[in-house]
């Protein structure tokens, strides 16, 4: 499954930088080696061209190599025999291709179908599987998908032309904002592991947004054989590409970066871990619920709490972010509430929240990602607990009856507290939604993003299998404020 998570965040093939794995992960959101936001964020433009003479440095083979993959790439490919491996010599022939010539790589005789636009109804047999999932966002806001290798089934049981369509439909909304990718390497074996000729399709099939928004991308428990892999297409990915890559030897280093428990770890990958010594953590590090410890705290307790406190159904933090994105040059940021911030910011503003203290942005994203947090951190999700599973059968329910059930749900189910900052959120993204020709934000778009900030289950994690419908509603619920609130 290696190949898939390779092939999609291969950088620009002109770029011949090398650049060294870390075993320490080198781009959680605390430091500034690739600020956020960058222009590239904020525009969809090519970066400016900058000298590298980083391949002058490069092996006269390596850079011949190159070359020839460019020309032929050019002139569509030739057909070569180094495409497929046997089970038994797998790793072994594959690091002979190392040797081997670029061009050799990259053009297989292998060919799979095109990915195109397969049906949805098509993709069962692929997603009963569980090989991919979407988990929430992590501590500054992206979205976090999970690939797990040991789910994939006996090569000879699954159509791999089909699983690169499902992935790609899957991640395709997903890719769109700021996103983590998890790898959990453990469980590939020569059984289950596709060809190289399709992870040579993958390579193709997967355009730049899935390259330019991954902001971290974590292999957990590597073996040689990613190294291999990455080995054989050092001189195709770009250094900027190589400060995402972070291999992840233990559950316990993931967890001092994302709330692992929501993850869904394999029990196969957790007695693997504990079988290399690591010592799986019982809770998490990071976006932990935090116990009131001060009369003005705002993160991680009740509504009420909160009311209580500052005399007003409405969170001050919730207040200040909104206020502050209402304005004309905030509201027209591209990509508002798709980007992530500077974490060390984002926790230093949560701090000055949980003080009482009024808040001082810098930039719209901060903003953004604090509202996303507060409602992501509270005590019980803005749509409760008790609303979850009516939600997920959202896309059961009647056309007809849609609204009507909606209506009921928000104003009759919900808990007067909720629903007053309920409406005060939507209404507020109603104002984001006219101005979606500049920061690209309509109701789909704002859906996926805050849909999983809105409700969450208490007993279990959060999947694609939710996420769709939980989606589905929230997309619902800006369409059709006016006939929902009473505004």
């Amino acid at each position: 499954m290696f190949y898939n998570v390779t092939s999609i965040y291969v950088a620009d093939i002109m770029d011949s930088n090398k650049f060294p794995a870390k075993s320490v992960p080198a781009n959680n959101g605390d430091n500034n080696d690739e600020p956020y936001p960058s222009l590239s964020d904020f525009h969809d433009y090519e970066p400016n061209l900058e000298f590298d003479d980083s391949e002058l440095h490069q092996t006269p083979d390596v850079i011949a190599q190159t070359a020839d993959l460019i020309t032929m790439e050019s002139n569509g490919g030739v057909s070569s025999p180094i495409c497929e491996f046997t089970e038994d010599n797998f790793e072994e022939e594959l690091a002979e291709a190392c040797e081997e010539s670029f061009d050799s790589l990259m053009f297989c005789s292998t060919s799979y179908p095109e990915v195109g636009d397969t049906p949805p109804e098509k993709f069962h047999e692929i997603s009963r599987y569980g090989i991919v999932d979407v988990k929430g966002d992590d501590a500054v806001g992206r979205k976090i998908i999970v690939v797990y290798a040991c789910k994939l089934p006996p090569i000879k049981e699954i159509d791999h032309g089909l699983l690169l369509s499902y992935l790609k439909y899957t991640l395709e909304s997903y890719v769109k904002q700021d996103y983590s990718l998890v790898y959990f390497h453990y469980g590939l074996t020569s059984k289950n592991k596709p060809s190289l000729g399709w992870l040579v399709q993958a390579y193709k099939a997967f355009d730049r947004n899935y390259k330019k928004n991954l902001k971290a991308l974590y292999l957990v428990h590597p073996t040689s054989f990613l190294k291999i892999v990455s080995q054989i297409f050092r001189p195709l990915i770009s250094a900027k590409f190589g400060k995402k890559l972070n291999y992840i030897n233990r559950l316990k280093e993931l967890n001092e970066l994302m709330p692992i428990e929501k993850l869904d770890i394999p029990e196969d990958v957790i007695e693997h871990d504990k079988k290399l010594g690591g010592e799986v953590p019982l809770s998490t590090a990071v976006d932990h619920v935090d116990e009131p410890s001060l009369p003005t705290q705002q993160f991680g307790v009740t509504l009420p709490f909160i009311r209580d406190y500052y005399k007003s159904v409405l969170p001050p933090v919730v207040k200040q972010c909104v206020e502050y994105l209402d304005q004309p040059d905030a509201l027209e940021t591209e990509g508002l509430f798709r980007r992530s911030a500077n974490a060390v910011k984002v926790r230093a503003l949560k701090e000055a929240a949980n003080r009482g203290e009024k808040l001082v942005f810098e930039d719209p994203h901060e903003a953004a990602v604090l509202l996303k947090k507060f409602l992501r951190e509270l005590k019980e999700p803005l749509l409760t607990y008790e609303l979850y599973d009516e939600i997920v059968q959202f896309q059961s329910w009647n056309k007809d009856e849609q609204l009507r059930l909606v209506s009921i749900l928000v104003m009759e189910k919900l808990p007067e507290d909720n629903y007053k900052v309920l409406k005060y959120i939507i209404n507020f993204l109603s104002r984001v939604m006219e101005r979606s020709d500049l920061n690209k934000m309509n109701a789909q778009n704002l859906a996926i993003v805050f849909g999983p900030n809105l409700v969450w289950s208490e007993l279990v994690s959060m999947s694609l299998a939710a996420i769709g419908p939980i989606n589905m509603f929230t997309q619902f619920l800006l369409v059709h404020q006016n006939d929902i609130f009473m505004i």
